[in-house]
């Protein structure tokens, strides 16, 4: 098992998404997370009880970490806090703009009475500019961002169905908070690291950004087919399942009418003779495929595209994801028993434990005694006050 920020600890005044998943991927790497949670949980513990009576969103975000009952306005719990950041490394939050300002914890602040310290403000829309007021969720950012207007089809815009905005921001600050762990090692200084949830997602809307700002393209909803290459969609197969192609380059083309197709001649029609053409005949192009793929089963049709060395993807069920052959899951503890969770992409699952998934408070009094008393014999309150 790998421990690359054993040694590092994390106090992650936290919820939701955003800022757990930063913490849990800080986890996953050995840190010790500390979670400080209202006396009602963390709010995403309740989004739904799918998991054996357990939140998914919780499940998946908070493995490994120490739950630790908070509330931010008792004066008990102000202290524990300043024990808790005398000797933390990264301190992430994400509560409701400026709450942590108005209680005195200000990022800022912070670094002067902890210089090591690695502070992180996860918000909706930054600290600065007309909207840093404001509360943020992930489908009012997918909005506000203009993706929802790309995603979708002929009907209508779409939500993206999991929650890009706030994994995005999560990624964002992971990444940040690793540069930063770097970087102090060189330097001996902590950091104060913002990331937003808009500005996250702003980074990735880039492609149409540009495209709009310099070509005045504004790329439509196209459902599942892509906008400027033809045949790149989904076609339907007997019995109703579908499958995406996609053909990048004309030998490819000519490969799917010969091998898939079964339609040599189809190549050389003037209507489909170049990217072009197929895009502007797009739909008589569908319809030729589909009466192709309609007396075949999708894994006929699989089976035949892969000897030709074209590149597809299931139109797949959640059902079909928990059978992928190139799936990996990963076993973790809650506290109704074992789950098995998707694998990070990065981790080869076989050689990693890990931790479980806390119960609210399960580590309130072990924490509590740990660090007030060590502040105590210490002087550390006294110091940072």
């Amino acid at each position: 098992m790998r421990h690359d920020l054993e040694g590092i600890t994390v106090i992650a005044l936290e919820q939701a998404v955003a800022a757990p998943y930063a913490s849990s991927r800080l986890a996953d790497a050995g840190a010790r997370v500390i979670k400080l949670e209202r006396h009602e949980g963390d709010f995403a513990r309740n989004y739904d009880s799918y998991v054996n009576g357990l939140s998914a969103y919780f499940v998946w975000l908070n493995r490994g970490k120490e739950s630790v009952l908070f509330n931010l306005k008792d004066p008990a719990d102000v202290k524990l806090l300043h024990s808790l950041l005398a000797t933390a490394d990264v301190f992430i939050q994400n509560l409701a703009p400026g709450a942590t300002d108005r209680a005195g914890f200000a990022s800022s602040e912070l670094r002067q009475l902890y210089p090591k310290l690695i502070t992180v403000d996860i918000t909706g829309y930054g600290s600065t500019g007309e909207y840093r007021s404001m509360k943020a969720y992930d489908l009012l950012v997918q909005a506000e961002s203009g993706l929802a207007l790309l995603t979708g089809n002929d009907a209508g815009a779409a939500r993206v169905g999991v929650s890009v905005c706030d994994i995005a921001c999560g990624m964002y600050a992971h990444q940040a908070i690793l540069q930063a762990l770097y970087a102090r090692e060189k330097n001996g200084e902590g950091r104060g690291i913002e990331v937003s949830l808009f500005h996250s997602l702003a980074d990735w809307m880039n492609v149409p950004y540009l495209q709009f700002q310099y070509g005045g393209h504004h790329p439509s909803r196209n459902g599942l087919e892509h906008p400027t290459i033809a045949p790149y969609g989904v076609f339907g197969c007997h019995g109703g399942e579908k499958l995406l192609l996609s053909i990048q380059n004309e030998r490819e083309w000519q490969r799917l009418c010969e091998q898939v197709l079964e339609r040599a001649d189809l190549h050389l029609h003037d209507k489909f003779l170049n990217n072009n053409a197929r895009v502007k005949h797009r739909r008589e192009l569908e319809a030729v495929i589909n009466s192709i793929f309609g007396d075949l089963t999708r894994d006929q049709v699989a089976e035949r595209l892969m000897k030709a060395e074209i590149a597809f993807g299931r139109l797949s069920t959640l059902e079909d994801l928990g059978k992928h052959p190139q799936l990996r899951t990963i076993a973790v503890e809650t506290t109704t028993g074992e789950v098995e969770l998707i694998a990070p992409p990065s981790l080869a699952a076989g050689d990693l434990h890990f931790g479980a998934v806390p119960a609210l408070g399960a580590h309130d009094k072990a924490v509590r005694a740990e660090f007030l008393t060590a502040s105590t014999d210490t002087g550390t309150i006294a110091a940072a006050g």
